[in-house]
């Protein structure tokens, strides 16, 4: 490793840490040059974070550097230079953000001393490159993730929830330090790249009558599925809304995407754990299809962004499930930024809708209050019929055929098209039950859209994924092993197809079967599912009870024992 590397990746994380000591100290004066200091460190650390990505673009493709710094190991690979650039890029937006918005707050300065503190330890997390390293920086991540949502004291309700925040991650951190006291047990080495291969060359070593890949794949996969949200551990996620928004901002766009990067860290390890892919694409399905359902169930702009998140890492977790790692990161990526825009712009949407009018500009409103007559043309259904079903499977077809002919020979890969198929059918859906007095000019424009997005995100995914695992040997193991029996993935898809028919006709006909004022059955069936949607699944109702029976069986103990 080069001088000038080297330098880099020792400095990525200690710049913002010494950004944390040394502007509350230059600061005590006027507190409002602590957060101009925190913004150039984090210019700083992004500038360090873009040079070691062009010092990756100049390494052999599977080359990965390793840096050893007393009992801590960084690691400059693919991978970590592309998560480093990420956190820092969207860390150094959050600062400049926060510089006018926690103006008026109390603990200014303390406040940008716990954000660069949080942006120093994520970049240690993505870079470690032992157990040691990884298990430190994945445990202070809930710790400081804990004082930045409770940051206002006066504040009860953020306190609750951020103590709530961290039970959670606490729940998260046994099982990952679980495997790495079994994987270093059975290959007596916590350095990363040595352990995988080892594993790879001696796969199937015992512990206790235990495989000891396959089960710390699933202790890896558990400690993913607490930190980023995944049903049922999931409910911290929405409550943390009452955390500042810059926190939010970096939350949605850094931290809860650590699960994601977990599973691309140990992705040569999941290759001989078939089954445990398989229960991580059903986790992820379960919280993709939950999460997104809930979103739309809420009032709150913040929580019905929090369950999008939710949503998203559901999808994320699901992508790593089947095999697709490098596409779950550029999931990562994409939502990453496109989520902490929208955090960091929800405060104006707030603001908009308070200078409303309240009426909205719909046909009757356009029609009565304006006086211009309503001109509604709609497509045949025929022909609506086949743009709907046809139009995304031919633009995702040529799109990945486009970029590897040998893409939908991949059980995966086929699961992937089907859920863009569902999207872009449902965007066409959506687009033909609107009024328009130029539906083909309607529906043009959003094919014409479509077909840029899917394309742009094949081709990008495409070399996305020959940039992060350029081993192509790898990568067949990854997919090879994340396949399942045809015939439970023809059922699978069958299964998947009629649901998302049916709920289709549901919502077409919703209008006119009108539940709501059905009497009988159709009623209670309806009665019953808005109960569930509004108590949110009774997850969080689960585990308050759960709270207060260990509360309680805990003042009994004391009694008992006369501690009190």
């Amino acid at each position: 490793m080069d001088d000038w590397v080297a330098f880099c990746l020792m400095a990525l994380p200690v710049l913002p840490v010494l950004s944390a000591v040394v502007a509350p100290l230059l600061s005590r004066a006027a507190e409002h040059r602590a957060a101009r200091i925190s913004a150039g460190f984090m210019g700083l650390t992004l500038f360090l974070a873009l040079a070691l990505l062009v010092a990756v673009l100049r390494m052999p493709a599977e080359q990965v550097e390793v840096l050893r710094a007393g009992p801590l190991a960084l690691m400059l690979d693919h991978l970590a230079v592309v998560m480093a650039v990420l956190v820092s890029g969207i860390s150094l937006i959050v600062h400049l953000y926060a510089v006018h918005y926690m103006a008026d707050e109390p603990g200014y300065a303390r406040f940008f001393a716990l954000l660069d503190l949080m942006t120093a330890d994520i970049l240690l997390l993505v870079c470690a490159s032992d157990f040691l390293t990884l298990i430190v920086a994945w445990f202070l991540v809930g710790v400081l993730l804990y004082f930045l949502l409770g940051h206002d004291t006066t504040r009860v309700a953020s306190g609750r929830y951020a103590f709530w925040t961290f039970i959670t991650y606490r729940a998260g951190d046994l099982p990952l330090l679980g495997a790495a006291l079994l994987l270093g047990h059975a290959y007596g080495t916590t350095q990363l790249p040595e352990l995988f291969a080892r594993i790879a060359a001696n796969p199937g070593v015992e512990v206790g009558g235990w495989p000891a890949a396959s089960t710390a794949a699933m202790l890896v996969a558990l400690a993913a599925f607490a930190r980023s949200a995944q049903f049922p551990l999931h409910s911290w996620l929405p409550y943390t809304m009452e955390g500042p928004t810059p926190v939010s901002a970096l939350m949605h766009a850094g931290i809860v995407n650590a699960g994601g990067f977990l599973l691309n860290r140990f992705a040569p390890l999941f290759v001989h754990a078939s089954d445990v892919l398989h229960v991580v694409f059903a986790v992820g399905l379960l919280t993709a299809l939950i999460g997104s359902a809930l979103m739309l169930t809420q009032n709150d702009i913040k929580k019905s962004l929090g369950y999008s998140t939710m949503g998203q890492m559901g999808f994320m977790v699901m992508e790593c499930g089947l095999g697709a790692f490098s596409l779950a990161v550029y999931h990562l990526i994409a939502h990453g930024l496109f989520k902490a825009t929208l955090f960091l712009g929800s405060g104006g949407v707030i603001n908009d809708a308070r200078r409303n009018d309240g009426v909205p500009p719909d046909d009757i409103y356009t029609s009565v209050v304006e006086r211009r007559p309503l001109r509604v043309v709609r497509l045949p259904w025929l022909v609506a019929l086949a743009v709907t079903v046809l139009v995304p499977v031919f633009v995702l077809g040529f799109s990945h055929l486009l970029v590897a002919a040998d893409f939908v020979h991949k059980q995966g890969a086929v699961i992937l098209l089907f859920f863009g198929w569902v999207t872009g059918a449902q965007v066409f859906f959506s687009i033909h039950r609107l009024p328009s007095e130029n539906p083909w000019r309607s529906m043009g424009m959003i094919f014409l859209s479509f077909v840029i997005v899917v394309v742009g995100y094949t081709v990008i995914g495409h070399l996305f994924e020959h940039f992060l695992y350029p081993d192509a040997a790898l990568l067949d193991a990854i997919y090879t092993a994340a396949g399942v029996d045809l015939i439970a993935f023809d059922t699978l898809v069958v299964v998947l197809t009629l649901v998302l028919v049916a709920a289709w006709l549901v919502t077409l006909y919703a209008d006119s079967l009108d539940l709501r004022t059905r009497s009988g059955a159709w009623n209670t069936v309806y009665l019953n599912l808005y109960a569930l949607f509004s108590r949110e699944f009774y997850v969080a109702d689960v585990f308050a009870r759960l709270a207060r029976m260990l509360q309680n069986g805990s003042k009994r103990v004391n009694v008992w024992l006369r501690w009190v």
